[in-house]
């Protein structure tokens, strides 16, 4: 048993906790995990119960449920092509989702802390590496999803003002690539890891033997397997309480190359991957340092090879859409 799989057991089972974007990814697997934890009381609501950029309606919910810790991993997101598709869709409906959540949780007094999600992308390309809390804001954005790292940006910012303001404790978490069961294998709004399972396992299976991945492969970034992730944002939960957000990752990096061999390994080992350097591939590098997190007694559990294992097995048994 890990040392945050242990401290978790410090908040009560019946306490009432929000997950807010319980059918997405991340908050898919901190359901999962609360409940495999026996806590009792956890509170969700769809997207046709509660339009969470409904201000109004949030904070009636809110007060009419009294949850009393909330797990912000809402929000509107997707890949390069998402991020290129829809920008102005994914920095309105994260300003509302953030504003609504943030204000209702700020306004409802049962509510005595809540840990907001964010992307790596809110750091800029520039920024050292492995990067640091400090280097938020250090540079200008990735140009490709400067929209909705702008809107994740403001949620972080949001619980910062209001921890100074009102003396609520808000903090919040950044995230590197995260994937898993559930991830969005859609042709325009996967990301990296469910974007390649989907065109490894449709190339096998239609017997086509070239595959071909976006950009050099020279991109480096760190994969955080789902589970982890919950596992994560619960030891914050438990046992985070400054000002500054706080980084969420492995602190061990791949190439885009080595991540798509890996891939081919366990789908297609007969596959010829060729990258296409006229598609955009994002960052050079993106691998956050997650001291301030390990400090707190966390660790990662899966490692790379075994979480894309379970993710194509997933796959192939149609648990991801």
């Amino acid at each position: 048993m890990t040392a945050d799989r242990a401290s978790i057991h410090a908040i009560a089972p019946e306490t009432p906790i929000y997950v807010a974007g319980h059918t997405g990814l991340v908050g898919g697997a901190l359901l999962r995990r609360l409940r495999s934890d026996g806590f009792t009381n956890v509170l969700v609501a769809t997207r046709d119960e509660l339009d969470l950029r409904n201000g109004a309606a949030v904070l009636d919910w809110f007060q009419t449920n009294a949850p009393k810790l909330v797990f912000m991993a809402a929000g509107a997101g997707g890949g390069l092509l998402a991020n290129a598709d829809v920008p102005a869709d994914f920095l309105l409906d994260n300003l509302a989702i953030s504003s609504s959540v943030l204000q209702a949780a700020r306004s409802t007094p049962s509510v005595s802390k809540l840990v907001y999600l964010s992307p790596a992308n809110v750091y800029p390309p520039s920024a050292r590496q492995p990067i640091v809390e400090s280097e938020l804001l250090s540079g200008p954005l990735e140009p490709a999803n400067r929209s909705y790292a702008l809107a994740k940006l403001a949620g972080i910012e949001m619980c910062r003002a209001i921890r100074r303001q009102y003396g609520r404790n808000f903090v919040a978490a950044v995230a590197t690539n995260t994937y898993g069961p559930g991830g969005d294998t859609g042709e325009r709004t996967s990301t990296v890891v469910p974007g390649l399972i989907r065109r490894f396992c449709e190339a096998a299976d239609a017997g086509t033997d070239v595959v071909d991945v976006w950009g050099s492969g020279a991109a480096r970034r760190d994969f955080l397997y789902v589970d982890d992730l919950a596992d994560a944002l619960l030891a914050i939960m438990n046992s985070y309480d400054r000002h500054e957000h706080i980084n969420v990752g492995t602190g061990t990096e791949v190439t885009i190359a080595e991540l798509a061999g890996e891939i081919a390994r366990l789908v297609h080992p007969d596959a010829q991957i060729r990258f296409d350097t006229a598609r955009p591939e994002g960052a050079a590098r993106m691998c956050l340092d997650v001291s301030k997190l390990t400090s707190l007694g966390w660790a990662p559990q899966v490692p790379l090879s075994d979480g894309l294992r379970r993710t194509v097995d997933a796959y192939r048994e149609g648990a991801v859409s």
